[in-house]
C-alpha cells in the first residue's frame, strides 16, 4: 500500500490581512508539520508579526485559508482557534501581569490540553524563575519576563507555539538559554513558529525558514540550504 502523507499541523494558503484600510498580507502560503521549528524572517514591517496575529484572528480582517490539523479555522473566533489548535501565542510585548507574582502568573492560564507543564517543571526549565517565584512580574528583568511569558504558554498544554521576537533586547547569555529551551521543547514534540530578527539565533534551531517581504513569502530555505543560499538570504535581511 502507498504511504499516506501526514497532513500539516498548520497549513496557510493565500492569507490576506488588513488593519483597517491597510492591506498588510498579500497572499501568505506556508505549512508546518508536527514537531518542526519554522522561522519567519524578514525586515521590520514585512508582515511577520501580522502573520502570527492573523493565525489567531487578531487583525481587523483576513481572508484565505488557515487549517489546523486539516480543520479550516479562518472564520473562527480567537478563543476557538486556540482550543482547536492547542495553540499558544507569545507576543513581542510578552503579556505577563506586572502586578502579580511569578507563581500567580503561572496559575492563571486556562488549560487547552491535559499536557500542560506543572509549575515545578517550568521552574526546572527556567531556574531563574524559581529564584524569583514570589517576585512581581514587573520586577523581573527582560529575560526573566520572557521566560515567564513562555512558561505561561507551556502551562496551558499548547502544542503549537507562536513566538514573536523572543530574543529582542536580551543579553547573549539569556538568548543562549532560550535557544536551549526551544531545542528542549522540540525534543518534547512541540511545534514552533518563530518570528525572529536574529538569524544567528534561529539558524541552528529551525527546520525551515520562510522569508517574508511586502506581505508575501519571497523564498523558503530548508536548513540544509543555508550553506549554499546564505548570500541570497543576507540580501533579503540586509537593511
Amino acid at each position: 500500500m502507498p504511504e499516506i502523507a501526514h497532513q500539516p499541523r498548520l497549513a496557510i494558503e493565500n492569507l490576506q490581512a488588513w488593519y483597517g484600510e491597510s492591506h498588510v498580507l498579500h497572499g501568505i502560503d506556508l505549512e508546518v508539520h508536527d514537531g518542526e521549528v519554522v522561522t519567519l524572517l524578514g525586515r521590520n514591517g514585512a508582515g511577520r508579526t501580522t502573520t502570527l496575529k492573523s493565525i489567531l484572528g487578531l487583525v481587523g480582517k483576513r481572508s484565505g485559508s488557515i487549517r489546523l490539523d486539516g480543520q479550516e479555522v479562518i472564520a473562527e473566533p480567537t478563543h476557538r482557534i486556540a482550543h482547536i489548535g492547542a495553540l499558544g501565542y507569545c507576543p513581542e510585548e510578552r503579556g505577563i501581569y506586572a502586578r502579580l507574582s511569578v507563581d500567580e502568573n503561572l496559575r492563571l492560564p486556562p488549560q487547552l490540553t491535559a499536557q500542560g507543564m506543572s509549575a515545578d517543571e517550568i521552574y526546572t526549565m527556567f531556574p531563574n524563575l524559581a529564584e524569583r517565584r514570589r517576585s512581581l512580574g514587573g520586577q523581573l528583568s527582560g529575560g526573566e519576563q520572557q521566560m515567564l511569558a513562555i512558561g505561561r504558554i507551556l502551562r496551558t498544554g499548547a502544542r503549537l507555539l507562536l513566538l514573536d521576537e523572543i530574543t529582542e533586547g536580551l543579553a547573549p547569555v539569556i538568548v543562549q538559554a532560550l535557544g536551549k529551551t526551544i531545542r528542549d521543547l522540540k525534543a518534547r514534540g512541540l511545534t514552533i513558529v518563530l518570528v525572529e530578527q536574529n538569524f544567528h539565533f534561529a539558524e541552528g534551531l529551525a527546520d525551515r525558514h520562510y522569508v517574508i517581504e511586502h506581505g508575501r513569502v519571497a523564498e523558503v530555505f530548508q536548513a540544509e540550504d543555508i550553506a549554499t543560499g546564505g548570500d541570497r538570504l543576507n540580501a533579503y535581511l540586509s537593511v
